[in-house]
């Protein structure tokens, strides 16, 4: 899909879930030919001509201001994510990236030493990832807790292809529904924010043939800001997990993304993984991963 068919396709979505009454708008009665907002009431909600907004809903950025676009926003009751998301779309279409461009040089994507070192000697799992979900690193009880998805796993290790792709993730995510709509979600951002990625078309287009769940959300073009949050998982040494996650940016290594996972000190949870430790602690030779990015 070209970027301007994202921004039409996004928008639509947008409105197309928003009524009158949630707009702040009267409703007259009578049927409505599509559902949600028209694109004649979203042009009046975001103080802008109707002609101006069917323009960039058809895919034609050109011009677009960031006052209009916050207008927009304000109007399709966007939330941080969604409003983020609507200018990295707008950015790219202005960028021209509907034609070829070069094919970026290949590069080497692994932390630094001094990030592995910290990684290390965390006490709670700890993985470092990148915006197509790739796991780049783990510590030795991140490894242990994500130990299924390491079971014969395509290169690059992916949380969307363990998810989606392999039955393994539907017993490992006992929320499976919930995980699946944020692993989507976050794709569909980063999708926004870097469209010339060739590694994540190509691992969009895996999915999409792969899994008919996953192409139904993709196509719902929801995004999400992910950073903070519970994640209940089954493991197959220790049993159910309730874990905490915390998820930041790691400024010194730009596109990388670090997330650890605690439990509440004393629940079941936590004595499951210091026995999850214990086991790891075995074979640590096994259970440390640093892998070099695939070419994008």
């Amino acid at each position: 899909m070209t970027v301007a068919a994202n921004v039409r396709e996004f928008l639509i979505t947008r409105r197309s879930r928003l009524t009158p009454a949630e707009a702040g708008l009267p409703d007259f009665g009578g049927r409505r030919r599509v559902p949600g907002l028209r694109r004649e009431e979203v042009a009046l909600l975001a103080g802008m001509s109707v002609e101006y907004y069917v323009r960039l809903e058809r895919g034609n950025a050109s011009g677009i201001s960031d006052v209009i676009l916050d207008g927009i926003s304000r109007a399709l009751k966007l939330d941080d994510a969604e409003h983020a998301h609507l200018y990295d779309l707008v950015r790219a279409a202005n960028r021209g990236t509907r034609t070829p461009q070069r094919k970026p040089a290949s590069r080497t994507q692994t932390i630094r030493p001094g990030t592995r070192q910290i990684l290390d000697a965390m006490t709670f799992p700890a993985i470092v990832q990148n915006g197509r979900m790739d796991v780049v690193a783990t510590n030795t009880l991140g490894r242990a807790l994500f130990s299924e998805m390491f079971v014969e796993p395509h290169e690059p290790v992916n949380f969307a292809r363990f998810l989606f792709l392999d039955p393994r993730g539907r017993v490992a995510y006992r929320e499976w529904n919930d995980s699946a709509e944020q692993i989507v979600a976050l794709l569909r951002a980063e999708s926004g924010r870097v469209p010339s990625d060739r590694a994540l078309r190509n691992l969009i287009d895996e999915l999409s043939n792969g899994s008919s769940e996953f192409a139904a959300l993709w196509e719902a073009h929801d995004v999400r800001i992910h950073l903070a949050g519970k994640k209940l998982f089954r493991h197959p040494d220790v049993g159910d997990l309730d874990l905490s996650y915390e998820a930041m940016q790691l400024m010194t290594d730009p596109g990388l993304q670090f997330v650890g996972f605690t439990a509440e000190p004393g629940s079941s949870t936590d004595h499951a993984l210091r026995l999850l430790g214990s086991l790891a602690a075995r074979h640590p030779e096994e259970i440390r991963l640093e892998r070099q990015e695939s070419p994008q």
